[in-house]
């Protein structure tokens, strides 16, 4: 079982839908994470390098006729840094949906 951990570096929406997407596939094409996440090409190369830098992601850069293409996968520090931010947000969400033990605070 994945032991929850909040992480602050995925957290933030934009990478949290990234590793999110990432988690899916095996590797993902740029152009396909630009386009499923709605963001601008300078946008998620600079996620994308935060997210390599942290070791969470790999990219790989090769030619594709005379175009240079990039793809992206999640490492196995990634995934399990993902699995800990879902399973600590999980607990969150399940605290917060509990019914409160004790008196009512308020009326």
């Amino acid at each position: 079982m994945t032991k929850a951990r909040f992480d602050e570096l995925i957290h933030p929406s934009t990478r949290l839908s990234l590793v999110a997407t990432l988690a899916a596939a095996d590797w993902a094409e740029f152009a396909f994470l630009k386009d499923r996440l709605g963001m601008s090409d300078s946008a998620l190369s600079k996620q994308l390098a935060t997210l390599e830098e942290a070791g969470y992601v790999a990219t790989e850069r090769r030619l594709s006729g005379s175009r240079r293409k990039v793809r992206a996968r999640l490492t196995l520090t990634g995934r399990d840094a993902f699995n800990g931010h879902v399973a600590a947000l999980r607990e969150i969400v399940a605290d917060a949906a509990s019914p409160a033990e004790g008196p009512a605070t308020r009326s």
